[in-house]
């Protein structure tokens, strides 16, 4: 005995393939749907291609943008001459809201893991190496996240950007092992930053 319509059933399926999303979360947000009133719903859906169709990656940072060239990269306030290097968007977003931060980002689009064949050709590394050599950069702060990939690619960025003379830090321990930047709270991530080290 089926306990959904065939397209209730597609949909609550659908919406479990969103992170952080189980059965329970998907079945009560279609549940949400149904009964709301029909022209939100489609502001919704309106909504979810607008964003799909019109935005996508800086290219500069890999940020996302809904310009060629992302809101922080263009903002001459912004010191272009440190690069902070993050795993994710999320990651640029809990950095800035910490407002401890003034330079520019540059994010991988994901971290090095052989388990998973993610090699230096898998992320943006190569763009990060460009952005140096142009010689305008004085430091790059290494902010992948406190995980085995994270570390690996930290070690990693370390090793190809030496030689190119560039200060390279990390950010600091503040950050628990095992957990991921985009869930830190503003303080943990400012002493973060604050107290980053040469790697």
């Amino acid at each position: 005995m089926k306990a959904y319509a065939d397209w209730m059933a597609q949909l609550i399926e659908a919406f479990i393939k969103f992170p952080g999303i189980g059965r329970r979360s998907a079945e009560r947000i279609v549940f949400y749907l149904l009964k709301t009133k029909r022209e939100e719903v489609s502001r919704l859906a309106t909504l979810l291609g607008k964003v799909r169709d019109t935005v996508f990656f800086c290219d500069i940072c890999h940020n996302f943008s809904d310009a060629k060239i992302c809101h922080i990269c263009s903002d001459p306030a912004r010191d272009q001459g440190v690069i902070c290097v993050v795993e994710d968007p999320k990651d640029v977003i809990a950095i800035d809201k910490t407002q401890e931060y003034v330079g520019v980002y540059h994010v991988l689009l994901g971290a090095l893991s052989a388990l998973d064949g993610i090699g230096p050709a898998e992320i943006q590394i190569q763009g990060l190496l460009t952005r140096v050599k142009t010689g305008k950069v004085r430091e790059v702060i290494i902010a992948t996240n406190s995980n085995t990939e994270g570390e690996t690619t930290s070690l990693y960025l370390a090793k190809v950007l030496k030689p190119l003379g560039v200060k390279i830090t990390r950010i600091a321990r503040g950050i628990p092992v095992g957990s991921h930047i985009e869930f830190m709270d503003q303080a943990t991530l400012s002493r973060a930053l604050e107290d980053r080290v040469a790697t």
